[in-house]
């Protein structure tokens, strides 16, 4: 963490936009301040976008008249029921606000805002970190305002709430998920009174959206490790309210000595792995609810131990259900999601056995272009703990991925459609929409998959008019 003086600090607000601000609030007599994020990303060397703004008095007035020196380019939209303005300028946004204090009804997070001073805005921010404020006036330009210790608490790396952790997470329960998402983005420690005050609010967490929880949730996901936010939410107690799906996970039964693993530290080590090699949300989605129907499908059976039989089909099924329950997008990308979901065990058993052309074909044309990321899922999915067996999968795996290299540039499988379509197959014999359409048209895709003929036109046709015969059906 960076070391700042004033004069160092100031450098920081050298653009011309910091300027700018500074003479239009000085000729309108109001204090003006940077606050929140930009500050503490300073501190932290960490880029930040997010320019946001503290009037004592009017947000809207300075964003207004700021867009006026700026002239062309400039573009202002007010929000006058939160008394906020943003202003876009080029590639900059700045977000201007007045001071306020608030106060809050207990079933409600929307604030009673009244007109405040700087104290009052900092005593109503989330956390220590998020509430230092830089001057932007001339006569104290550059100048810290840090009334809670929030620099030392960056230093410490402590995630702490300014006031009462139980008034500020009452007042807005949202401020429970943040408090855990800022400690997994950050890699910080939720100071211990804090982190007692979530476990005694957490049931307030009820009278947030779903849609707000889900938006956290994905920023724990996309943190560089999640299984750190995730485990700070089961502590919490917030885990089993927001998803108790996946608590469920928790827990080992042993029986006649056969133990199986604890699925949700499990589950936390694939979502571990695999956000060391892929940013992709989505595929972070697909490898936390990879196992998600364990509990639901796991049975004893006294010659084999414990199994899961068809997991990953009643997990593609709950897929769907808890996208939805967690208003999450109910589109291509949780379809994409069921997919990974459903073909998750198939690279690992062709892996663990011999791996043939004809396995490999048929996992190509199910995965299509999602192919390289399922083989990133399953690869992540390698967490024994016996070494030799770990290598020989993962050694495996690169065979497999090779396999697929060479029949994807033979075979041209992925995405394929068979070169002969049914409407040829219906002219050809002359046959109305029937049964004996579709299994023609299947055994063709049958036969490309296994090797038997290529993914030709001619091949294909030959093979149709073979097999057409031995079903006893005629050319007319």
């Amino acid at each position: 963490m960076l070391e700042l003086t004033k004069e160092e600090l100031k450098k920081y607000f050298s653009e011309d936009i910091f300027g700018l601000i500074s003479e239009t609030a000085d000729e309108m007599g109001l204090e003006c301040y940077v606050v929140g994020g930009y500050v503490r990303d300073i501190f932290l060397q960490r880029p930040s976008k997010d320019i946001d703004v503290v009037v004592v008095g009017s947000g809207i007035a300075i964003a207004q008249s700021l867009a006026k020196r700026l002239g062309h380019g400039a573009h202002v939209s007010v929000f006058k029921n939160f008394g906020t303005a943003q202003l876009k300028y080029r590639e900059l946004e700045v977000e201007f606000v007045g001071a306020r204090k608030e106060s809050y009804q207990h079933d409600s997070r929307k604030p009673i805002v009244e007109n405040g001073t700087l104290e009052d805005d900092q005593n109503r921010r989330d956390f220590t970190i998020n509430a230092l404020a830089v001057c932007l006036n001339k006569e104290h330009f550059g100048e810290l305002v840090d009334p809670f210790g929030g620099v030392n608490d960056l230093k410490e790396k402590i995630i702490r709430t300014p006031l009462d952790p139980d008034i500020t997470f009452s007042d807005d329960p949202l401020r429970m998920m943040r408090c855990i998402r800022f400690a997994t983005q950050l890699n910080f420690y939720i100071d211990d009174t804090t982190f007692e005050s979530l476990c005694r609010n957490n049931e307030r967490i009820s009278i947030i959206s779903k849609e707000r929880v889900a938006d956290e949730l994905n920023k724990i996901l996309l943190s560089p490790v999640p299984s750190k936010g995730f485990i700070d939410l089961d502590r919490s107690g917030l885990l089993r309210l927001i998803f108790p799906e996946l608590v469920a996970m928790q827990g080992v039964e042993c029986r006649n000595g056969h133990a199986h693993k604890d699925n949700f530290y499990h589950t936390l080590e694939v979502v571990d792995n695999i956000s060391r090699v892929t940013d992709n949300l989505w595929l972070r989605w697909a490898a936390l609810l990879h196992d998600i129907a364990k509990p639901l499908t796991k049975r004893w059976e006294p010659n084999i131990g414990w199994t899961f039989h068809n997991h990953n089909f009643t997990g593609e099924k709950m897929v769907a259900e808890i996208f939805r329950g967690m208003k999450l997008p109910m589109n291509e990308k949780m379809k994409y999601v069921q997919k990974l979901v459903r073909l998750h065990m198939r690279p690992i058993v062709i892996a663990g056995d011999v791996v043939t052309d004809s396995a490999v074909r048929r996992l190509l044309f199910e995965a299509g272009d999602d192919i390289d990321d399922l083989m990133t899922l399953c690869e992540a999915d390698i967490t024994s703990k016996n070494i030799e067996r770990k290598k020989r999968f993962l050694s495996n795996f690169q065979l497999v991925r090779q396999k697929l290299k060479d029949l994807e540039e033979r075979d041209r499988i992925r995405n394929f459609q068979p070169p002969i379509s049914g409407e040829e197959i219906m002219k050809t014999f002359n046959l109305q929409p029937c049964q004996q359409v579709g299994v023609l048209k299947s055994a063709i895709k049958d036969a490309i998959l296994d090797g038997i003929i290529p993914n030709e036109y001619e091949a294909a046709h030959t093979f149709m008019l073979q097999r057409a015969e031995k079903m006893g059906i005629k050319r007319p």
